[in-house]
């Protein structure tokens, strides 16, 4: 395209915001005269996207909870969708849904109805569980762009254009991450056995898992008074964690500092971490783990129903095995968590081969998932903008 296009743009969380944000960078590359606007967070607005609400309006997980949030999410949607249509400056040549499929499906739905094209980043992950919401990509969308190497195959055998671009953070990270550099940041001796705990990004999330894992910090501090617990908060929910910190007695245990969840992965040991993306970060950081999540019972319950897999964190699931545990609902209780800790912790020293297999799987993991991922996607927009 001669004249750089109008992209209409939605990420619904924190972790969709930092993938949009790395295809924004290479969108602008191609398209210097890029405008851009919809739903988006700081990454995207620091490549100059026009954010009209934050993406945290979105950051809902579990079926009840969304169901809670139902009417005012709705209402968001109807509006952009308006907003989007209502004129020249404003009605984009191209939708692009990142993540988020819940919301951005439907709203591609209604878009693609008035001819404008519409992309998926991310597939749903039909793979895993609700393999019927195929239907729904089929109606909905022109093209997606996928993250994961074996699911363009899927989605062409369900007659859905796709593109493998490879995932965006497996081109950000290192594949050797500099430990050393980033403990000094974070004020950390190079000796130090250091626990990162990231219960997760979404204000839901923190309420339910925050604390149990630092209920279980406190149990590992106790069998081992010198490890060092560190965690990146989100900073809108920053004050969330620490009053759940200090309610856990752990407050003076746990360094929590503001954003930098890189920084603290890189510069752990192990990480207690909640299911989702930043599993898949840690992998490639090459950090052993202890997944976990929480939920509502009654989301958990609808959830369990239409799993297809054994395994619910990425690494694992990418990995086709379960390379490190995953502790969820019921059982995901403080003393497990410490337990599942400690044997990493215990590894280090004890059995650093186990240690070092982790990494190797993780190593080609990364390897799989390393593309160009920015030019990969601009390249496939571009296509369908001038098809």
């Amino acid at each position: 395209m001669r004249v750089a296009p109008t992209i209409a743009m939605v990420a619904g969380e924190t972790s969709g915001d930092l993938l949009a944000g790395l295809l924004l960078g290479g969108m602008k590359t191609r398209w210097p005269g890029l405008r851009t606007h919809g739903i988006g967070g700081p990454h995207m607005a620091a490549q100059g996207f026009d954010a009209w609400w934050p993406s945290d309006k979105l950051a809902v997980r579990g079926y009840v909870e969304v169901l809670r949030h139902y009417r005012q999410i709705a209402a968001v949607r109807e509006q952009l969708k308006s907003r989007l249509l209502r004129g020249p400056d404003a009605r984009p040549d191209v939708f692009i849904g990142v993540d988020a499929p819940d919301f951005n499906l439907g709203l591609a739905a209604a878009l693609k109805s008035e001819r404008i094209k519409t992309v998926q980043f991310v597939c749903p992950s039909i793979w895993a569980w609700r393999a019927n919401r195929i239907e729904t990509i089929q109606r909905s969308v022109d093209h997606v762009l996928c993250i994961f190497p074996f699911e363009p195959d899927l989605l062409a055998s369900n007659g859905i254009g796709a593109t493998y671009v490879g995932h965006p953070l497996a081109g950000v990270i290192p594949m050797r991450p500099d430990a050393q550099a980033a403990r000094r940041v974070l004020g950390l001796g190079e000796e130090d056995t250091v626990i990162a705990i990231l219960p997760g990004s979404r204000k839901s999330e923190i309420e339910s898992l925050a604390l149990r894992f630092f209920k279980a910090a406190a149990l590992v501090s106790a069998a081992f008074p010198a490890i060092k617990f560190v965690v990146p908060a989100v900073p809108a929910l920053k004050a969330l964690i620490e009053n759940l910190a200090h309610e856990a007695g752990v407050r003076a245990l746990v360094k929590i500092v503001e954003g930098q969840s890189h920084t603290v992965l890189a510069a752990c040991d192990v990480s207690l971490i909640a299911s989702g993306t930043a599993t898949l970060e840690a992998a490639l950081f090459k950090r052993p783990m202890v997944i976990a999540y929480h939920m509502n019972w009654l989301s958990w319950q609808i959830m369990r129903r239409k799993q297809l897999q054994p395994w619910v964190g990425l690494p694992n699931i990418l990995c086709r095995e379960f390379v490190v545990p995953e502790l969820l609902q019921d059982a995901a209780t403080p003393q497990a968590l410490a337990d599942a800790l400690l044997k990493w912790v215990d590894a280090k020293t004890s059995a650093p081969h186990t240690i070092a297999a982790v990494q190797h799987r993780f190593t080609e993991l990364h390897a799989r998932l390393q593309r160009d991922t920015p030019r990969l996607a601009t390249d496939a927009i571009q296509k369908i903008l001038e098809a």
